[in-house]
C-alpha cells in the first residue's frame, strides 16, 4: 500500500503469508494514518502452528521499520496469548528491540480496549478450537477478566477464516451473549474475523460494548503514534477521548 507523506505509519505483522493490510485499520483511520504489513505465513490456529512462525517476529519488525514504520503491532490475537502474559510481554520486547520503535500486540490491544469500556465480566466468541480457547480463557483470567460464556466456530485452518460469513458471526455473537448471565461486554476473538459491521449490529441489539480483535488492534495501533483512537460511528470503543502521548 502506498504511503501518504506527512502522516504517521504503523507497521502491522499479520498471520497470512500474503502480508496484506487488514481492512479495519484502513476503514477506521486510513484518512489519517498510513498502514503497511508483513506476513508471518501462519497456516494453523493451533499451538504447533504458532510455534512454526513465532521466531520471525524480530525479522519482520526490522523489515517494517526499514519500510518507514513509526510503530509495530502484531495483528494476531492467539499468536500473542497462547503462551501466556509473560510471553506476550516478551514478544513486545522483541519487536521493539528489533525495530527500535514502540510496539504492542493484539492481545494487549484487546485488554486495553476491554478496560476502556469498563468490562470485567465478558461473553466470549472465538474462531478457535478447544485447546486455544482454554489458553485464551487463562490469559483473560490473568488480566482480571471473567469469562461468563463461550461460543466458538471451532476453526483450525487460517484459510477457513476468510470464508466465515457475516451471518455466521452474528449467530456466534448472539450465542455467546444469550448463554451468558449479566455481562459488561462481548469479546470476539480472532484478528481474521471481519467484525466491523457485526459489532455495530450486536451493540445495537444487546446494548453492550462489543470488542473484537481486529477493531481493537486497529484502535491500539493508531494510539501508538499519538492518535486518540476516535472514529465516529464505529462503536462504543471509538467514542471521543484524549489522544495519548506518541511514544
Amino acid at each position: 500500500m502506498s504511503q501518504t507523506p506527512n502522516r504517521p505509519t504503523v507497521g502491522l505483522i499479520v498471520p497470512p503469508a500474503a502480508g496484506e493490510v487488514p481492512p479495519e485499520p484502513v476503514a477506521l483511520y486510513g484518512a489519517e494514518v498510513n498502514f503497511i504489513a508483513a506476513g508471518l505465513g501462519l497456516r494453523k490456529l493451533t499451538p504447533d502452528g504458532y510455534d512454526e512462525v513465532i521466531d520471525r517476529m524480530g525479522e519482520l519488525s526490522r523489515e517494517l521499520a526499514g519500510n518507514g514504520a513509526d510503530a509495530i503491532v502484531l495483528m494476531g490475537t492467539s499468536l500473542s496469548f497462547y503462551r501466556g502474559p509473560e510471553f506476550n510481554a516478551r514478544l513486545i520486547e522483541v519487536m521493539s528491540q528489533a525495530s527500535g520503535l514502540p510496539a504492542t500486540t493484539m492481545s494487549c490491544a484487546v485488554i486495553e480496549a476491554l478496560n476502556a469500556v469498563g468490562a470485567r465480566r465478558i461473553a466470549l466468541a472465538t474462531a478457535y478450537v478447544d485447546s486455544v480457547n482454554q489458553r485464551l480463557a487463562d490469559f483473560l483470567a490473568a488480566s482480571g477478566l471473567c469469562v461468563e460464556s463461550l461460543a466458538t466456530l471451532d476453526i483450525e485452518s487460517v484459510e477457513a477464516i476468510a470464508h466465515v460469513t457475516q451471518d455466521q458471526l452474528l449467530e456466534l455473537g448472539r450465542r455467546a451473549l444469550t448463554a451468558a448471565g449479566p455481562v459488561d461486554a462481548l469479546f470476539m476473538s480472532c484478528g481474521g474475523l471481519r467484525t466491523q459491521e457485526v459489532s455495530l449490529q450486536l451493540e445495537a441489539e444487546f446494548g453492550l460494548p462489543v470488542i473484537s480483535s481486529a477493531m481493537a488492534g486497529a484502535w491500539a495501533a493508531v494510539r501508538l503514534v499519538g492518535h486518540s483512537g476516535e472514529s465516529p460511528g464505529s462503536g462504543r470503543l471509538f467514542a471521543a477521548g484524549p489522544a495519548p502521548d506518541a511514544r
